[in-house]
């Protein structure tokens, strides 16, 4: 697909910048912020940052070829768009936005259980190539209901969570009124006032709900009721037996997103899954955790060729990607840099954004004079 990326925001940052004066201050800061003191978010980026790149520049070189190989299928790029809660809530319509871009630039999306459009929805868009990320419930039910949903909407790749065992500590979101229960608070009301094209797109799409999981509810939840509902049905911690039990009804490939110990990884390989996604939520869980590019490189010198390895948490852009890839991992995914696309600029966001990042990538690619993606840890500074 043509790369089509808007002259006023050609970076993360500007997008960032953006978002951050077309949303409500309650939703720019559920996306924005991280747990406790935001000491694990800051890390993901600082860590991230001190990954160098060595050029070579009178080797040999003829083109940089992007494309890359992942589940049997060839991406364009070796990035995705990472599963995010309630994302029509930060920005309406956003999952149905950001799916359609994905598939048109041919990268993976993630949808989560706890977004704001439907598996069904999502695979329709995407014609079945749509990732599905489930939130292990507590109701044997539900999750099987859930898993034959996602293969009867032609999913191949579920991903299973491991790092959400409890709610995070988050007070910006405690502020806001984003805890469960959520509440809408007389300022944030205030707040919507003050973003009109928030607010007209929100009256458009409708109030954000939780469709996947809507056939589990129960009719007429009121706000308590609907928490309490959510805390029930997403008490359900992921162990060994629970891997054990997925791997043994799910057909198609399986990931675990979350795990940063080898004793976790060798486990995931024991039990027949196919992939890790290395992540410590974007930071909105341990605040007291390692950031995402340590773990992941020690896991990627252990397992790379024994259980495919990835990494979400504290990338941004195109630059990080190529640091993530050299460090090791063999595919990508980020979130926020997207809900700041989609959230800067609307319907627009999703193809803006995946532009700037195929942009960026390739840039550096061809300025270390790499040709293949799965070059590039020749080029490290260890």
């Amino acid at each position: 697909m043509e790369l089509t990326i808007n002259p006023k925001y050609p970076s993360v940052t500007d997008l960032r910048k953006r978002a951050m004066v077309k949303m409500p201050r309650f939703a720019f800061e559920y996306l924005d912020g991280g747990c406790n003191e935001d000491i694990n978010l800051d890390k993901n980026r600082t860590d991230l940052q001190k990954v160098e790149l060595m050029p070579q520049y009178l080797s040999k070189f003829d083109k940089s070829d992007t494309r890359t190989e992942l589940f049997g299928h060839t991406y364009d790029s070796p990035f995705g768009i990472a599963p995010v809660g309630l994302q029509g809530l930060m920005w309406p319509n956003a999952p149905e936005i950001l799916a359609k871009a994905a598939f048109a630039h041919n990268i993976p999306f993630i949808l989560s259980t706890v977004t704001t459009s439907s598996i069904e929805r999502i695979a329709e868009l995407t014609e079945g190539t749509s990732w599905f990320q489930l939130y292990h419930p507590a109701d044997e039910k539900v999750k099987r209901d859930l898993l034959d949903r996602a293969a009867n909407a032609g999913t191949d790749v579920l991903v299973i969570l491991a790092d959400v065992p409890t709610f995070g500590y988050r007070p910006r979101d405690i502020r806001n009124g984003l805890a469960m229960p959520p509440t809408m608070n007389l300022k944030n009301i205030l707040e919507v006032f003050t973003k009109p094209d928030w607010a007209l797109q929100t009256l458009i799409h409708g109030q954000p709900s939780f469709k996947t999981m809507e056939a589990y509810m129960p009719k007429g939840l009121n706000l308590k009721g609907l928490g309490e509902f959510m805390d029930m049905t997403f008490s359900g911690r992921l162990n060994e037996d629970r891997i054990a039990s997925i791997r043994g009804q799910w057909k198609g490939k399986l990931v675990i997103k979350g795990v940063v110990s080898e004793e976790d990884a060798q486990k995931a390989i024991n039990l027949g899954v196919d992939g890790l996604i290395v992540s410590n939520h974007g930071g909105r869980q341990l605040d007291a955790g390692q950031s995402t590019i340590v773990p992941m490189t020690h896991l990627a010198e252990k397992f790379k060729g024994q259980i495919k390895i990835m990494v979400d948490s504290g990338l941004r852009g195109g630059p990080d990607i190529a640091r993530a890839m050299a460090s090791g991992a063999e595919f990508t995914f980020m979130g926020r840099s997207f809900m700041y696309g989609v959230g800067a600029l609307g319907k627009e966001g999703g193809n803006h954004t995946i532009s700037l990042m195929k942009r960026e990538f390739q840039q550096v690619m061809e300025q270390v004079c790499c040709e293949k993606v799965e070059d590039l840890p020749r080029f490290l500074v260890k």
